[in-house]
């Protein structure tokens, strides 16, 4: 009798109206091609907790920002980690996962990110800039951003926002990795089109600044993402670090790359699953 295959739970928002991209089709890509692998069944975000059970491991990918069913991921987060199940990226994450406070954390041990703050009194610490970014310290995908004057910052920061400088930057630049190995990088020439994408080939610095942001996450199986801009002086500045649900804009790649996606993430996963659970 052959060996059952490992069953796997895919939670994905098929209908998630993301503004120029298509989640459903990355999510029928990597599935039709995940089922050669694993038993695999799709549900919606908020179904997980419910069917979990049935699965050898919850994959989480294009679920939408959980801002929008905030009680019932925690329900779905706090059932997971109190049952031992495996779930993919793992529920340690110290970027995204955890919202962006992050960026204070890594503003304040001075890796090279946006400068970030969240108090009045903290705002002298900030380079002057004619704009500043404004974003929920619990914000997904552009939800509450703000630009605003410097003169109209301090009654908007109550303890719930972070405060940026806004960077006159040449372009955007993302750079994807599964496990801790670099797959590819995509970036945005215009930086009107953000979601226009072409190959970028990044050069060693370029992965040396990206690689010390995974190296901070300390997640050691999933997919991450780390968005960055290049700023005038040429410098790369993080933008963000994604490690709950990035969107992979796979659309935008050779097809040779997206293969060798598919195998990364098929080999991670059979890695995950062969691994000791994570503590409760």
């Amino acid at each position: 009798m052959p060996a059952a295959r490992p069953r796997v739970l895919y939670v994905t928002d098929l209908a998630y109206p993301a503004r120029g991209r298509r989640y459903c089709d990355e999510d029928i890509f990597l599935t039709s091609r995940l089922r050669a692998h694993f038993d695999l069944a799709l549900c919606h975000p908020l179904d997980a907790a419910a069917l979990m059970g049935g699965f050898d491991a919850v994959v989480v990918r294009n679920s939408g920002p959980v801002l929008a069913y905030q009680e019932e991921y925690d329900a779905f987060r706090a059932r997971a980690l109190a049952r031992g199940t495996r779930v993919y990226n793992p529920l340690t994450g110290r970027a995204d996962m955890a919202g962006k406070r992050y960026l204070l954390d890594l503003t304040a041990a001075g890796f090279p990110v946006i400068p970030t703050v969240d108090r009045p009194q903290d705002l002298p610490r900030l380079p002057e800039a004619e704009r500043y970014v404004v974003k929920p310290k619990l914000g997904a995908d552009s939800i509450g951003l703000r630009f605003v004057p410097a003169e109209g910052l301090d009654d908007l920061i109550d303890g719930s926002v972070l405060v940026q400088p806004c960077v006159d930057f040449a372009y955007e630049v993302s750079f994807y990795f599964v496990d801790h190995a670099f797959q590819y990088a995509l970036y945005a020439p215009d930086p009107e089109q953000r979601w226009r994408l072409e190959p970028y080939e990044p050069t060693a610095e370029d992965l040396h600044f990206a690689r010390r942001f995974i190296d901070w996450n300390v997640l050691g199986h999933g997919i991450q993402r780390v968005d960055a801009c290049r700023a005038p002086d040429g410098a790369l500045l993080l933008v963000e670090l994604e490690d709950l649900n990035p969107y992979l804009s796979l659309d935008a790649l050779p097809e040779e790359t997206r293969d060798e996606f598919v195998t990364a993430m098929t080999q991670s996963l059979h890695r995950f699953l062969g691994a000791e659970p994570g503590p409760a």
